[in-house]
């Protein structure tokens, strides 16, 4: 479905720094910009399917070659 274009190291901090916002999310609830947090579902979301669409606009791959 989606080219895979985020490698090992990068897909790593992405699901880190993604979780992170999201317990900040739920750890701030009394916060007026609780919301902003929510942000944490994108690096999470690319993380995890391990594809970037700006990545594939830019032309951008973390991804290792593959050996022919």
């Amino acid at each position: 479905m989606f080219k895979k274009n985020v490698g090992g190291i990068d897909r790593v901090l992405r699901i880190v720094v993604g979780l992170a916002l999201l317990a900040g999310f739920f750890l701030n609830a009394d916060g007026a910009y609780r919301w902003a947090y929510l942000i944490g579902i994108v690096p999470l979301a690319t993380g995890l399917i391990s594809s970037c669409p700006l990545y594939s606009i830019l032309g951008l791959s973390t991804c290792p070659m593959k050996k022919a």
